[in-house]
């Protein structure tokens, strides 16, 4: 089982968003399978085997999502947010605008899908090998 502490140190590790494939193979290599992070406070849920799971503190104040879900807004926000363009806070901004109510990073998969409130996904984004 995993501990926040080893999750800490992983993401010390990220400076931007090219360090983002190793800091998934750090966390897939300390037993982390998904992660569900909220959009709306930046909390953090993390899934390992037979059920463990454990929850990070929210990362910022709370914030309003979208009802209207928008799968273009989000994927434009996406695309400028890999090419470098936004910060973290400003790019969950734009995903709360977008309607995004979490997103879902898989390491089995290799994928970040990002689901609006009903649940449905509005992307799935493949995750480079690092």
């Amino acid at each position: 089982m995993f501990t926040i502490e080893q999750i800490h140190q992983a993401f010390t590790k990220v400076k931007s968003g090219a360090d983002f494939p190793q800091f998934v193979q750090d966390l897939k290599g300390i037993g982390v399978i998904f992660y569900d992070n909220f959009v709306s406070d930046g909390r953090t849920k993390y899934y390992g085997s037979n059920g463990f799971s454990l929850n990070a503190e929210s990362k910022y104040p709370e914030m309003q999502v979208n009802d209207i879900s928008s799968s273009d807004s989000l994927k434009h926000a996406i695309s400028i947010h890999q090419q470098g363009q936004t910060d973290y806070p400003t790019f969950c901004k734009q995903a709360a605008d977008a309607g995004v109510e979490k997103w879902r990073t898989h390491m089995i998969e290799m994928t970040v899908t990002y689901l609006d409130k009903k649940g449905e996904k509005l992307t799935v984004e493949p995750i480079p090998m690092p």
